[in-house]
């Protein structure tokens, strides 16, 4: 028989009464909730109003604008992650420049008279701004009305100016200094007669800040997304390990980082297979006008809006990236490519909607080199995080002031199959009385004031593949 134990009624008294204490133990009998929290890790500007390294709950475009500055990298990771999301739990932890770091540099020259009338279209990245065009306009005319026009958009992530040595070409420099503003896309299209524009792609940006510096700020709070504008191997190593630390057994704070990718397949598939972890995620989109810290910004913002870990993502789409031209799509072959190694493909669908192929992560194979997929599936590392806090917690509230005896483990033991079989309804976990058996509770031999437990967690695969065969009958 199980002895009664109170909390606020000492066993002392002598005075007679009748006392009676509230026990809220066994109160909560259900799961936890699964609310995601996102994070960006991003550059700002010197006329933000928040200092660097100030971890920040944003709410709105507008306000990420007055507290990162205009058009910097903050900001507008910001705007694509709540067009994607607008629900989201999102902070931003932000960096300054690099102290070395060296701003991109691009260019528009225009050349001729227009001999008819038309217009300029001009994309830097996925923002347009476009200009009129009359019959005798010369180009520097074209480029002073394009100035004029790009000064009416002060969240571009460009700063524009008419260049000293020609005036009719407008010089682009990236308003955060480093190597990610090379991604930043510039494209024109003039359908004035006579007009013609050569663009220089933005390029030589050099040294971007130190993502570990952030990564240290926030180690000691829950982030389950974080989102970043860097894709190099250093920076993405670093996330890798600190998530690998922070969701650890000790720390028990789990997450999933993100970083995007637009340039060529090959350097996709050798940046991803590089990291093989199981907690990064790496969504690729050649093609797109969207920088890649855009689409970055844009996925975790989905997987921080699904709060079922277990749900495959497939389909999902990511509201304001740019769908890109037919020829520079992806092919089934290289879909699959990205999928074995490491890469998560996205695709266009109906409506020209950017939306994910299947949520894999980096994780491609074990220590030893061999093959392994066990966490190909980003639900899959999310499941287990799940499992774990729902565990945890339920012992937390129902053992805190536990005594250790022989009656002990089987409490537990109870507490923790109780706990499967409401994950195996929200089909979360499956085939728990299959396994039953393997569900231990037992004393440690090493220390006695000590349980350990041995907990199976079968998980719900997503469905992924339907293969049908087709028997024709005549």
């Amino acid at each position: 028989m199980d002895t009664i134990q109170f909390d606020q009624i000492p066993a002392s008294i002598r005075k007679p009464g009748k006392y009676f204490e509230f026990n809220t133990r066994l109160a909560v009998r259900t799961l936890p909730n699964n609310l995601q929290q996102m994070l960006i890790i991003a550059q700002r500007l010197a006329a933000g109003t928040v200092a660097e390294l100030t971890p920040t709950r944003v709410y709105s475009d507008a306000e990420a604008a007055a507290l990162f500055g205009n058009g910097s990298q903050a900001h507008l990771m910001v705007r694509a992650a709540i067009k994607a999301n607008p629900y989201l739990q999102l902070t931003v932890c932000a960096l300054d420049d690099a102290g070395t770091g060296v701003a991109s540099t691009g260019a528009i020259l225009f050349a001729g008279t227009a001999s008819g009338n038309g217009s300029v279209s001009v994309w830097i990245g996925n923002h347009l701004v476009e200009v009129g065009v009359l019959s005798g306009d010369t180009a520097a005319e074209v480029n002073t009305a394009l100035l004029a026009e790009l000064a009416k958009h002060p969240d571009l992530p460009l700063s524009s100016a008419v260049n000293g040595a020609a005036a009719g070409q407008t010089d682009f420099t990236a308003k955060n200094a480093g190597v990610v503003a090379n991604q930043i896309g510039i494209a024109v299209q003039v359908t004035a007669a006579g007009i013609t524009a050569a663009v220089t792609a933005m390029n030589a940006g050099a040294v971007d800040p130190d993502i570990q510096d952030a990564l240290d700020v926030v180690f000691a709070e829950q982030y389950h997304i974080i989102a970043t504008p860097f894709n190099d191997a250093t920076s993405i190593g670093a996330l890798r390990d600190h998530l690998d630390s922070v969701a650890g057994p000790l720390e028990q704070r789990p997450g999933r980082g993100v970083y995007g990718f637009v340039g060529a397949l090959g350097s996709a598939t050798s940046l991803a297979t590089g990291i093989n972890g199981g907690r990064i995620n790496a969504p690729f989109l050649r093609g797109t006008r969207s920088p890649a810290y855009e689409i970055a910004a844009a996925y975790a913002a989905i997987l921080a809006g699904e709060e079922d870990p277990a749900r495959p993502l497939n389909t999902l789409y990511l509201a304001g990236i740019h769908a890109p031209a037919v020829d520079q799509r992806l092919s089934r072959t290289e879909q699959e490519t990205c999928l074995y190694n490491g890469v998560a493909p996205l695709e266009v669908g109906p409506g020209e909607k950017v939306q994910i192929v299947r949520a894999v992560t980096t994780y491609v194979q074990d220590a030893q080199a061999v093959a392994d997929i066990s966490l190909l599936d980003t639900t899959t590392i999310a499941t287990l995080d799940y499992v774990r806090k729902a565990c945890r917690e339920r012992v937390a509230l129902r053992f805190p002031r536990e005594k250790l005896n022989s009656r002990t483990p089987k409490k537990v033991r109870s507490e923790l199959l109780d706990v499967l079989k409401k994950l195996e309804d929200l089909e979360i976990v499956e085939e728990v009385d299959a396994n039953a058996d393997a569900l231990i509770v037992q004393r440690s031999l090493q220390d006695p004031n000590r349980l350990d437990a041995k907990i199976p967690a079968d998980v719900v695969n997503g469905l992924h593949v339907f293969a049908g065969r087709i028997d024709l009958l005549l």
